[in-house]
């Protein structure tokens, strides 16, 4: 299989050991973040994505998170680790432990743009528990294995941006009890699971956002900071990662990748030609399959 790795802020580039292959697709849904890094890592076949693009000119709310999914389903990607900064909402939560999401709180206003469906397709897919358990797992051991100090489960909570929270809603979040908070995961994870790919968050905490009363207001020179010691674990982890799929470590019968058996709702003898052809690296298993 091929593992794919989304980068967040401070993890633009992942060294492989093979020459590195820079690709350029498009979409049907316009332009990834940037060309997507075709690498080997430790024997795994890898995928790596910037999701704010190189030169990190792409804010949140302008990354195109339905292009940088089809790219990934389309170069064959089976699993995707996405590393994502985030402020912490609880105390537990310092700055530099990582936290393996498995839970998320929508506050953004872009369902819309969040689904690879419509025109003419209707699909409605369970999302109860929208992190793999079978990824998760391997991402905490190879997060614990890299020596940082990890979380094996946290709620993140996903606004839009680009401006952090203000004091009033950093304190609604802490106090209703999530965990961490960013601004991009989400659309990932809905997207992952409608194109049947395993999914989970290595969330990398920052700062403690702006609820903690005992300490300073996040800034962009304190995240900053943080996110150049996280960077050089992160890249530990990720190698872990692929030694442990590599090896096996992740069995090829998870639901994720049936997911959308019963969801779509519309006959395949209705779905309307421009949006099949549109969906067709999500939809091939699914149409080939009776």
């Amino acid at each position: 299989m091929r593992l794919g790795i989304i980068g967040g802020t401070g993890l633009y580039q992942i060294t492989g050991e093979s020459k590195d292959s820079w690709t350029t697709l498009s979409t049907p849904f316009g332009a990834p973040s940037d060309q997507l890094l075709i690498t080997s890592i430790h024997g795994q076949e890898t995928v790596f994505l910037p999701r704010h693009g190189r030169k990190h000119n792409i804010l949140p709310m302008e990354i195109n998170h339905r292009a940088n999914i089809w790219a990934m389903k389309s170069l064959g990607v089976e699993a995707i680790v996405s590393f994502s900064a985030v402020g912490s909402l609880q105390l537990k939560y310092k700055p530099r432990d990582f936290v393996i999401v498995d839970q998320y709180f929508d506050r953004t206003k872009k369902g819309r743009e969040h689904t690879f469906f419509g025109d003419g397709i209707v699909a409605h897919l369970m999302f109860a528990d929208p992190a793999c358990p079978d990824l998760h797992a391997v991402v905490l051991d190879a997060a614990r294995n890299a020596g940082v100090n990890t979380h094996p489960a946290g709620t993140y909570v996903n606004i839009e941006g680009p401006t952090f929270s203000t004091r009033a809603e950093s304190r609604f979040y802490h106090h209703s009890g999530f965990d961490v908070i960013g601004m991009t995961n989400l659309a990932e994870a809905r997207l992952c699971r409608e194109a049947e790919i395993c999914y989970t968050t290595c969330a990398m905490v920052t700062d403690f956002d702006s609820w903690h009363d005992t300490e300073d207001a996040v800034t962009v020179e304190m995240i900053v900071g943080n996110l150049a010691a996280n960077s050089e674990a992160a890249r530990k982890i990720v190698g872990n990662i692929a030694t442990a799929i590599q090896g096996g470590a992740l069995p090829p019968s998870c639901a994720c990748r049936k997911a959308l058996d019963q969801a779509i709702l519309t006959a395949k003898t209705d779905f309307p030609t421009e949006a099949q052809t549109r969906l067709e690296p999500i939809l091939r298993r699914y149409m080939q399959e009776s």
